[in-house]
């Protein structure tokens, strides 16, 4: 699992941007589990970005996967950390942000 914690600028304050979970490798994608913490730690939200096998290969390490994803994350920030409170809320589970050939995302 990538030890590392991207930083993302909002209009909320700086958050940071890491792994909750090692990448789970599926012969259709990748799976990651993403946590935004904002610096101060009074909020968390985690979701989960499903990424398609025929946007990324199977090897791309985690960090690569990290890094692409972060300057979409901060330009969506909003949009994502409402939908992944309001998913965790109303549904009880993750939001997970699908990536493939109709919707490419940073990729």
């Amino acid at each position: 699992m990538v030890a590392v914690a991207l930083s993302i600028k909002t209009g909320r304050g700086n958050y940071r941007l890491n792994l909750a979970a090692p990448a789970e490798r599926h012969p259709d994608g990748i799976l990651l589990t993403l946590v935004l913490e904002r610096a101060d730690g009074i909020e968390r939200v985690a979701f989960r970005c499903r990424i398609a096998s025929e946007l990324v290969t199977q090897d791309v390490d985690e960090e690569t996967l990290l890094t692409r994803l972060s300057p979409w994350i901060e330009r969506e920030f909003e949009m994502t950390r409402e939908n992944a409170l309001k998913t965790i809320r109303s549904e009880r589970k993750m939001l997970e942000l699908s990536f493939d050939a109709s919707n490419r995302g940073p990729f």
